[in-house]
């Protein structure tokens, strides 16, 4: 294929790193088959519009559903509110298209389960996004772990503390309504540390878990203002907040490995702190998003006298994906996570292949989910297969 004709639904925080992925993909990794950016869709037609001409869309349609039926359209990219997932990637599957869907899948196990078999049935490629993993330096991380050079992986303790709704004013937007969202913290910053565990590590085997709601209240929305903010009355009426703030637990990895993995709205200071350490019987690696470009490794092995943690830089043309981008130290950032992923999406479809992660991680993130939950309501450890 020359090119692969992607129509989009979303046009807020994801839909413009969506475009910016498609658009950044032609100049710097022109060997790809090429995205067009044949249509956009959303709600509100005078920002769809705005959106479109800022984004660099072909064209825009209102309803999703005359979208998914476009002749001219080879993939849905869904980067809609979560509850709308479902509907969406259901009606594309049945039209014969590649699907990539942001996470988390669904609002549940049993609706991401149903959206895997509807792409399986159809026979379509389908995608979930899991960003995070395509930093270079993760990347580096799996390539150390899958080589042996930590050994035998005793723990995994990962975290993602942000802290947009300490605000007790702060207005009751989507993504703090069940409904719409599926859950707060825990799907929305646990979901990405979870995949990272299980990319990683590998799958999960019990879990154990603890959250709260902290503002059990917030102001109605009147405006959203990005990706993460909005604007409310301070004197408006308020409504019920129906997600965590904030979600920890425990875990057990089918490997015999340990795992502890917090996720908050709730830590001041802490704008995206997404990070992880996995200490192994030869060495210990950490990483933190927010210094995207490094990889913390400690290697057992390394003579006394120069034992320590190193820094290692994930810029050169060693590391995945970076020799397509510039001069070694010359770092890169969050945008550059969905330019890597809509790289293997696009290969995925060259290739005949499925992309990795597509809709079974999407499902095995949510089991992982819903037994925390359950371990949650019911105070106990929860083994993932008792959702199965």
């Amino acid at each position: 294929m020359s090119n692969i004709r992607v129509g989009m639904i979303g046009y807020k925080f994801m839909g413009k790193a969506h475009s910016n992925a498609y658009r950044a993909m032609p100049m710097f990794f022109p060997n790809v088959t090429r995205p067009q950016m044949t249509a956009i869709c959303g709600r509100d037609p005078v920002g769809l519009e705005q959106a479109r001409a800022q984004f660099g869309w072909e064209s825009a349609e209102t309803d999703w559903r005359k979208l998914v039926e476009r002749d001219d359209i080879d993939v849905v990219d869904i980067n809609a509110p979560s509850d709308a997932h479902k509907e969406i990637a259901i009606a594309a599957a049945a039209a014969g298209k590649h699907i990539f869907c942001e996470k988390p899948l669904a609002l549940n196990l049993a609706d991401s389960v149903e959206m895997l078999n509807a792409a399986e049935k159809a026979g379509i490629k389908h995608m979930v996004g899991f960003n995070y993993r395509f930093a270079p330096a993760v990347l580096l991380a799996k390539k150390l772990i899958e080589e042996g050079r930590i050994g035998k992986i005793f723990h995994f303790r990962g975290f993602f503390l942000q802290d947009w709704i300490v605000d007790p004013e702060f207005p009751l937007v989507w993504r703090l309504q069940k409904e719409i969202a599926g859950s707060g913290a825990h799907g929305d910053l646990g979901a990405h540390v979870i995949d990272m565990a299980r990319f990683l590590v590998g799958e999960f085997n019990e879990v154990i878990g603890m959250s709260e709601t902290f503002v059990k209240e917030r102001p109605l929305l009147t405006a959203t203002t990005g990706g993460l903010t909005a604007k409310g009355d301070k004197d408006a009426p308020k409504g019920e907040v129906t997600v965590d703030d904030a979600t920890l637990f425990l875990a057990r990895f089918a490997n015999g490995a340990l795992g502890s993995i917090e996720a908050t709205r709730f830590a001041p200071g802490h704008r995206c702190t997404n990070s992880f350490e996995i200490n192994g019987s030869k060495g210990s690696i950490k990483f933190d998003f927010e210094r995207v470009n490094e990889l913390q490794v400690y290697f057992s092995d390394d003579a006394d006298d120069v034992q320590g943690f190193r820094r290692v830089l994930a810029t050169d043309g060693a590391h995945a994906y970076s020799e397509n981008w510039w001069p070694a130290g010359h770092t890169i950032g969050y945008e550059h996570t969905f330019t890597h992923e809509m790289v293997e999406f696009m290969n995925a479809i060259a290739e005949d292949r499925q992309p990795v992660p597509n809709f079974v991680d999407g499902v095995e993130c949510q089991a992982v989910l819903e037994a925390v939950d359950k371990s949650i309501e019911e105070r106990r450890w929860v083994a993932i297969s008792e959702l199965r």
